[in-house]
């Protein structure tokens, strides 16, 4: 680690527009809001800090079943994991029969969910952990396998509650055409009135800009399209998500979508970028491997605690690109609580590189503050610095430091 020399030419971003908090001399200043200043609209005491748990469709798809639902919590509380805060066991589209009873109501998939979902939640809540479940803001989820919930919001919001649901995600196909403002806010008024505190995750691929309105809606809202275990995917929709940081506080996140880590699609330094990006951007997150025969690699990525706690600060600031350099090379960073910085070193490009991030560039007024400098992936401490961080950084890879003015 140097703090002079070689660094990449890197251009600062619209700073007054993109960071609203700025450190001077270890102090928040300039909107540094308190966690409890900032809470959503909602203010119903979920999603204070972004979810983390697991869902079922980056890996499974539709090839789901009660087992493998129960053996993923097993192995989220054996391997750890729950422990760390991934409490969320979510399952995703196909769970249902085609047809709803002759009640109207939505019936588990005799098939695969024989025990039904009231069992599932008590066997999960019995582990320490939520259960959260799928619909569509639509007559039929994506899948088309099984009925959405457009026009029975009420039923469906009870049924769910009487099950014991923890989360839902709530997909957008098959829409009719209504304007997603209207159908989504349908099922958040439900949600309200079914006597059990639900998590809203709308899953609306930011359509119709769910940024500018949903935190009165839900605890949060899809920014994009659906992720691709690939790097030009994830790197897309960390870009796609990036614009709308301004929106993001506690009880209302920000969601570039699930978690490929541990997928095969991408190496690991790939996946150690794909991690840090989320974390620091406030994103949920949600396991979507087979948590069952998880790799060392992705274990390690996904269980890295002092990552973790960037994205469960509880000021509730999302990190946001603040500094493009030269040849694909980046600088990312977020105000944390205490007057800390967090800061991602991102090279994007396909050869090593030398990146710099200057302190009023990632929102520390004064150059001359001296901060401690710990290397969240490293595990260690680098010493302090004056005015500026610099790394070399490998293609593709990143490095993640947690600043501390002194």
């Amino acid at each position: 680690m140097a703090r002079a020399g070689g660094e990449a030419t890197m251009t600062t971003l619209l700073l007054f527009v993109l960071l609203p908090m700025i450190v001077t001399e270890g102090r928040v200043t300039k909107g540094g809001a308190s966690a409890v200043e900032r809470r959503s609209v909602l203010d119903d005491g979920l999603g204070l800090t972004p979810p983390m748990g697991w869902n079922s469709w980056n890996h499974f798809q539709c090839n789901i079943n009660e087992q493998t639902i129960r053996e993923t919590a097993d192995a989220l509380v054996n391997t750890g994991l729950a422990n760390l805060g991934y409490r969320y066991v979510n399952i995703d589209d196909c769970w249902a029969e085609l047809n709803r009873d002759s009640q109207g109501n939505l019936v588990p998939k005799k098939s695969t969910f024989p025990s039904g979902i009231k069992a599932l939640a008590d066997y999960v809540h019995g582990k320490g952990l939520k259960l959260g479940i799928y619909s569509d803001a639509g007559t039929q989820t994506c899948s088309k396998t099984m009925p959405g919930s457009l026009g029975y919001e009420e039923q469906d919001a009870k049924t769910f509650a009487a099950w014991g649901i923890d989360y839902l995600k709530y997909d957008n196909c098959n829409n009719q055409g209504i304007k997603p403002i209207e159908r989504y806010t349908k099922m958040s008024r439900a949600l309200k009135n079914c006597g059990r505190p639900i998590f809203f995750s709308l899953c609306e691929w930011g359509v119709d800009k769910p940024a500018t309105w949903a935190s009165t809606v839900g605890h949060s809202w899809r920014t994009t399209e659906d992720i691709f275990d690939t790097w030009d995917r994830m790197i897309s929709l960390a870009d796609q998500n990036d614009r709308w940081a301004s929106y993001a506080k506690p009880g209302s996140w920000n969601d570039p979508d699930m978690l490929e880590v541990g997928n095969g699609g991408m190496t690991t330094e790939e996946y150690r970028s794909h991690f840090s990006i989320w974390a620091l951007a406030k994103a949920p997150l949600l396991i979507g491997c087979d948590v069952r025969s998880i790799t060392k690699e992705a274990y390690d990525i996904l269980s890295n605690q002092e990552v973790i706690a960037v994205n469960q600060d509880s000021l509730g600031y999302q990190g946001r690109k603040l500094v493009l350099g030269a040849n694909n090379t980046e600088a990312w960073a977020a105000i944390l609580s205490g007057g800390r910085v967090a800061v991602v070193l991102w090279n994007r490009g396909s050869s090593r590189a030398t990146i710099t991030a200057k302190w009023p560039d990632i929102g520390i007024v004064s150059p001359s503050t001296i901060v401690n400098a710990r290397d969240l992936w490293a595990h260690a401490d680098i010493g302090h610095l004056q005015g500026e961080i610099t790394a070399t950084v490998d293609s593709h890879a990143c490095k993640m430091y947690i600043l501390t003015p002194l």
